[in-house]
């Protein structure tokens, strides 16, 4: 938690980059370390360390990704990092799993070795580069904004004048467009600190409760599938595989296809479809009906994940993106404290179809919450919750 802020607010100061180089560098020096110490508190130390750094990374590699992507190319490069840590994801436990079987200290060697390759890359690639936000540089008309109605990029923060070209009248509904086009919004002032941005706030609530539900795929999701459905542990290590290689496969592709559609309109959706993928699994039984409700989700998550981030990205200026990417980073930590526990009581105290049914009514309501603060998130609105 402490991390995720911590990377947030150095990326704004000396720049994402530096973030970056710095955080693997020293996470690959601790990881070699912790293999070596044998000492408790020495362990403790070196595991709240190794916390610390490795939180600054996620805020710092979002902010360095929403600067170096134009913001109408933002949503597949978010995509493309996700697909980078699924692959990562899917190849480190089959090799760690063959180092282990030799000398487990060779799982701390390679992994601090490949974060400190990692950092070697950064330096050679990004030589004299620390991305430092410019002064009051948000995102302009003509580069995208939050990208609400047709992301993208395709939502213009921009002043129209009313009729009779008076500069005082601001059509605040903007002009009658088609799904996907873009539509007139007022300017408005981006807030210098995510501590007073409302509406931004909200959001992250929203986005708090939804990183809540989707963290109970890791949690409680495999014991639900080990008591209830009857399945061995490698089927369900094949459902999760379902979910790896539908990401790898199509997130891409569906970045591509749904770019015609209104961001607000792909966000609720992919609430939507979490909700009914997780909620259906009370309703079946066998392999066959898992894996079809993984894959429900899992075009959720692909929708979703990407989507917000880009929204963010767009929300922020380049002084203040670190630290609106930080406290976004901080919500989904957040999540993973507070969502093993209320789900796993949850299914001990109601059963595990409880579980479920409360996820996907969370999700339907946060597709409803989510749908009452579009406006104010594109600016467009009775009033801004100042």
């Amino acid at each position: 938690l402490a991390g995720a802020f911590l990377g947030g607010w150095l990326a704004d100061r000396i720049g994402s980059i530096t973030v970056q180089k710095a955080s693997l560098a020293v996470c690959g020096v601790l990881l070699v370390f912790l293999g070596q110490v044998r000492s408790a508190w020495g362990i403790l130390a070196l595991l709240f360390s190794l916390a610390l750094f490795a939180g600054m990374l996620y805020p710092a590699n979002a902010t360095s990704m929403s600067h170096v992507c134009p913001p109408e190319l933002r949503v597949k490069g978010f995509a493309l990092n996700r697909l980078a840590n699924n692959l990562g994801a899917t190849i480190g436990p089959a090799v760690g799993g063959v180092l282990a079987l030799r000398d487990y200290r060779l799982l701390f060697w390679a992994d601090g070795l490949t974060s400190l390759v990692a950092a070697g890359v950064f330096v050679l690639v990004w030589r004299g580069a620390g991305l430092k936000g410019a002064a009051g540089t948000p995102d302009s008309a003509g580069e995208g904004g939050v990208g609400l109605n047709g992301h993208d990029g395709q939502l213009r923060e921009r002043a129209e004048e009313s009729d009779g070209g008076s500069a005082a009248g601001v059509n605040a509904r903007g002009p009658e467009s088609s799904p996907g086009s873009m539509a007139a919004a007022p300017v408005v002032a981006k807030p210098r600190s995510p501590w007073r941005d409302r509406p931004f706030l909200l959001l992250m609530l929203i986005f708090l409760l939804w990183s809540a539900v989707f963290i109970q795929v890791l949690t409680t999701f495999p014991l639900y599938m080990r008591n209830v459905y009857g399945l061995a542990e490698n089927r369900i290590g094949q459902l999760f595989a379902v979910n790896t290689v539908l990401i790898v496969l199509l997130e891409m592709i569906l970045m591509e296809k749904i770019r015609k559609y209104p961001l607000v309109r792909m966000i609720n959706l992919s609430f939507i479809l979490l909700g009914v993928g997780l909620g259906l699994m009370p309703l079946g039984r066998g392999f066959a009906f898992a894996g079809l409700t993984v894959a429900i989700w899992t075009f959720g998550e692909m929708l979703s994940m990407p989507l917000v981030t880009a929204l963010i990205a767009g929300r922020a200026d380049d002084t203040t993106r670190g630290r609106y990417m930080g406290m976004f980073s901080f919500s989904f930590s957040l999540a993973f404290i507070i969502s093993p526990a209320v789900g796993t009581a949850i299914y001990e105290r109601f059963g595990g179809d409880a579980v479920w049914v409360v996820c996907a009514a969370v999700c339907l309501l946060l597709a409803a919450a989510f749908s009452a603060l579009r406006p104010y998130l594109a600016g467009v609105g009775p009033q801004q919750l100042e």
